[in-house]
């Protein structure tokens, strides 16, 4: 069984940044593809960013090209997400997730929520102009 626990969440000033860590329990963890992803209040659930399971492969969403950088240490079963440039916008409740199925590795579709299985509960961002 899957269990996700996201961390690093909080209050920053814009252009600040802040480290989110996503801790996953469960077996093969290095065969997963773990994604983030956003949800302001309001709104449907965004994509963020994703990694492909050996760690070779990045995706990101078109609002955080260029800002966000997604990294993952299988040994250590985390992953994190480097936030920097943060603007107002980008306050949301952030959401690791994990792809056990390979759904993403078979489609080749990393951007849908739809293609993870497991969750974690969330963590705050809030970016303050």
């Amino acid at each position: 069984q899957v269990h996700l626990v996201e961390s690093g969440g909080g209050l920053v000033q814009a252009g600040g940044s802040l480290r989110l860590s996503c801790a996953a329990s469960g077996r093969n963890f290095t065969y997963w593809t773990m994604g983030w992803f956003r949800q302001a209040p309001g709104k449907e659930r965004d994509f963020i960013a994703a990694i492909s399971w050996i760690g070779g492969s990045t995706y990101y969403g078109d609002s955080v090209k260029g800002r966000f950088a997604i990294s993952r240490d299988n040994a250590e079963n985390t992953v994190w997400l480097q936030m920097n440039s943060l603007i107002p916008k980008d306050t949301a409740v952030y959401y690791c997730a994990a792809d056990s199925r390979r759904v993403t590795y078979w489609s080749g579709i990393y951007y849908t929520p739809a293609a993870y299985d497991c969750w974690g509960q969330g963590t705050q961002v809030t970016v303050s102009s």
